[in-house]
C-alpha cells in the first residue's frame, strides 16, 4: 500500500465513525423521548446540540492530530484496528447505549414540564347542576335570594363543592354555605363573571376565594427570569382589591390559609409602610395571589414591581366602599394592567349596596355577569340586630350612658378566656376617639383605639389585642366599620351619628355576623348633620321593624333624594346600558 492510501484510509474511516455516532445518539435521543413523554423534536433539538458540541471539539482533536507527522501513523493504526468492530455491531448495540448525565437531566425536566401541562389540561371541567329543584326554589325563597339571570341551582351542600380534594378537609369544618356563598360558587366555578350583592359578615371573603384558589391550583405556575426588583413576569394569577388595609389583611389571611392547602403562597401589599420591603416579598415569596388596596397596588404596579400581565382571576371586594372612598380612577387604572376578557380574566364584584357608581363600574368591566342579591339591593340592616336608640337633649350625657350600657352588657356576659366579650365603640373623628379611649380606661375598663393618628404597627396591634380578647373594648373611628371580620362582638355602641346611614349600617354591621345575633346601641342628639339624616335614620329601623322612640318624632322625616354631584336630579342613568364599541377609522 502506498503512502498516498495509507493517508488517506485514516480520513475516511473518521467520517464513517462521526456519522455512525451521531446516528446512534439521534436515534438514542428519540427513544428516550418517547419513553418520557416530550416532544421529539424538543429533544431531538437539545441532543443535536450536544452532538454539534462534542463534534466540534471532535473536529479540533483531528486538527491537531494531522498536523503532528509522528502521530500520524500511528493514529493510523488504530483507525485501522477499529474498522472492523465497527462495521460488524448489530442493530441492537447501536441503538441502546445510555445517555450522559447531562442529557438524562434535560430529558428528566422537559417530562415533568410536559406532565404538569398534560395533568392540568386534563382536569375535568366543574358538574355543577343546571336543574332548580323545589328544595332550591326554597332555599331562594327563604333567604330572599334574587339570580339575575336564573341559571345555575345553589350548592346545598359543601361537600357537593367539584373542587381540588386537597382544598375539601379545610371546608369540611363548615356546617354548610351561607347564602352568597350557595349561589356564587355554581357560576364562578363555570369560570362566569359574578356580583354578589349581601351584607356584611356574609362570608364573601370565601364565597370568591374558593373558585380563585380552585382554579390556580389547575393551572402550571409561571415560570421565567425575573426583571430587575420585581416578580418573576406573569407570576401573579390572583388579584384581590380591598378598600381599606384592615380588611385587604383580613383577606389575605383567610386566602393564605386555604391557599396552603395546595401550596399557593399570597402577599398583602398597602400603603402607611414602605413599599420597598412588600416588593422584597413580591420577588422573594413566589406569590400568585395578591391582596391590595388600591393606592399601593396601582403604584407597585405603574413602577413595574408588580407585574399583572398574567391575572386570570380579579376580585373587587367591597366596591361600593372604595368608590365611595374615591379609588374609582385608580381602579380603572390597575384594571388596565391586566389582560381582558377576551384574554380569559374572569372578574368577581362584591358589594353590600348596588348604586349607580357600582352598576356603571360593572357594566364597563364584567362581561355577562350573572347578579346575585341576598336580601335587597337597597341599604337595609341586619334584622338580626337589636336596635336600641337613645334620643339625649345634652350631648354631654353620652359618656354616662356610654359607662352605663358596658357595666350592664359586662355584667350579663361576664368575660372569659374562653369565650371573651366584644365591645365596640364608634367615634365619629379621631380626637373624639382618644378622649373616649381615655375615659373608658379611667372607668377601669381594658380598651384599646384604631384611627388614623396610628402607626400600621400600632393598629395591628390593638386590633389583634382585641380579637385575642386581651381588650374587651375597641373605640374605633369609621375606618373600621367595613368589612373588619371580628369574631363575636357582642355590642356595637355608636357615640355620636355618622356622617351618612351607610355608615350606619356598617357599623351595626360589625355584630350579628355568620348568622349570629347582636345588639346595637345609638345615641342621637339631632345636633349638626344628624338633624337632616333623620328622616332616613328612621326609615332603615322601621324596615328591620325596630322601635323608634317617641322623642324621634321631633325630628323631621323627610328623606331626601340622593342628586348626582354635577348635574342635580337631572340627569340620565345609563349604569346598565351596554358599554360603548371602540371603532377604528381606515
Amino acid at each position: 500500500m502506498s503512502a498516498e492510501e495509507l493517508a488517506a484510509s485514516p480520513k475516511l474511516s473518521k467520517e464513517e465513525k462521526k456519522a455512525r455516532k451521531e446516528a446512534k445518539k439521534l436515534k438514542k435521543a428519540e427513544k428516550a423521548a418517547e419513553k418520557a413523554g416530550v416532544q421529539e423534536d424538543v429533544a431531538a433539538e437539545e441532543v443535536k446540540e450536544e452532538v454539534d458540541q462534542e463534534e466540534d471539539e471532535s473536529r479540533a482533536t483531528s486538527v491537531t492530530v494531522t498536523e503532528e507527522p509522528p502521530k500520524k501513523k500511528k493514529k493510523s493504526k488504530d483507525t485501522e484496528s477499529s474498522e472492523t468492530p465497527i462495521s460488524t455491531a448489530t442493530p441492537t448495540e447501536s441503538e441502546t447505549p445510555a445517555l450522559s448525565k447531562k442529557q438524562q437531566k434535560k430529558l428528566a425536566k422537559a417530562s415533568a414540564a410536559a406532565a404538569a401541562t398534560s395533568s392540568a389540561a386534563a382536569i375535568p371541567a366543574p358538574t355543577v347542576p343546571t336543574t332548580f329543584t323545589t328544595e332550591h326554589n326554597s332555599f331562594l325563597t327563604s333567604n330572599n335570594i334574587t339570580l339575575t339571570p336564573s341559571i345555575f341551582p345553589p350548592l346545598l351542600s359543601i361537600r357537593d363543592l367539584p373542587i381540588n380534594s386537597k382544598l375539601q378537609p379545610f371546608l369540611n369544618k363548615f356546617e354548610k354555605p351561607t347564602p352568597i356563598q350557595a349561589c356564587s360558587w355554581p357560576a364562578l366555578l363555570r369560570k362566569k363573571d359574578v356580583v354578589g350583592i349581601a351584607e356584611t359578615g356574609s362570608g364573601k371573603t370565601l364565597a370568591f376565594g374558593v373558585p380563585g384558589i380552585n382554579l390556580l391550583s389547575q393551572l402550571p405556575p409561571v415560570t421565567g427570569s425575573k426583571k430587575g426588583r420585581g416578580q418573576v413576569p406573569g407570576q401573579i394569577q390572583m388579584l384581590v382589591l380591598a378598600p381599606t388595609r384592615e380588611l385587604a389583611q383580613q383577606s389575605h389571611e383567610h386566602l393564605l390559609a386555604f391557599g396552603e392547602q395546595v401550596g399557593l403562597k399570597s402577599v398583602c401589599i398597602f400603603g402607611g409602610v414602605g413599599k420597598d420591603g412588600q416588593a422584597k416579598e413580591l420577588s422573594q415569596r413566589e406569590a400568585r395571589v395578591v391582596v391590595g388596596t388600591p393606592g399601593r397596588t396601582l403604584d407597585l404596579a405603574d413602577s413595574g414591581e408588580l407585574d399583572l400581565s398574567s391575572v386570570s382571576y380579579l376580585v373587587l371586594d367591597e366596591a361600593d366602599r372604595m368608590l365611595d372612598a374615591g379609588f374609582e380612577n385608580d381602579i380603572r387604572r390597575i384594571i388596565a394592567h391586566t389582560p381582558g376578557h377576551k384574554e380569559g380574566r374572569q372578574t368577581v364584584m362584591f358589594s353590600a349596596t348596588w348604586p349607580e357608581s357600582v352598576r356603571r363600574l360593572a357594566s364597563t368591566f364584567l362581561n355577562d355577569p350573572l347578579r346575585i342579591t341576598v336580601g335587597s339591593d337597597e341599604l337595609s340592616a341586619n334584622k338580626r340586630i337589636e336596635q336600641v336608640v337613645e334620643v339625649l337633649d345634652n350631648p354631654r350625657d353620652k359618656d354616662f350612658r356610654l359607662t352605663h350600657h358596658l357595666r350592664a352588657h359586662l355584667k350579663a356576659h361576664p368575660n372569659s378566656k374562653a369565650s371573651p366579650t366584644r365591645i365596640l365603640v364608634f367615634a365619629l373623628y379621631k380626637k373624639e376617639a382618644q378622649r373616649l379611649e381615655y375615659t373608658i380606661r379611667r372607668a377601669g375598663y381594658a380598651v384599646g383605639a384604631l384611627h388614623g393618628d396610628m402607626t400600621q404597627e400600632a393598629r395591628f396591634k390593638a386590633l389583634e389585642a382585641f380579637k385575642t380578647g386581651q381588650q374587651n373594648v375597641l373605640v374605633a373611628t369609621d375606618v373600621a366599620a367595613r368589612g373588619l371580620d371580628i369574631p363575636d362582638v357582642g355590642l356595637v355602641i355608636n357615640v355620636t351619628f355618622p356622617l351618612t346611614t351607610e355608615d350606619f349600617v356598617h357599623r351595626c354591621g360589625r355584630t350579628g355576623r355568620a348568622g349570629k345575633t347582636g345588639k346595637a346601641v345609638t345615641f342621637f342628639t339631632g345636633e349638626n348633620h344628624e338633624k337632616s339624616l333623620a328622616g332616613e335614620f328612621m326609615r332603615v329601623l322601621r324596615d328591620v321593624g325596630a322601635e323608634i322612640p317617641k322623642e324621634m318624632d321631633r325630628f323631621p322625616t323627610t328623606i331626601k333624594k340622593k342628586e348626582h354631584g354635577s348635574y342635580g336630579a337631572f340627569y340620565k342613568d345609563t349604569a346598565n346600558a351596554p358599554a360603548p364599541t371602540k371603532i377604528t377609522f381606515d
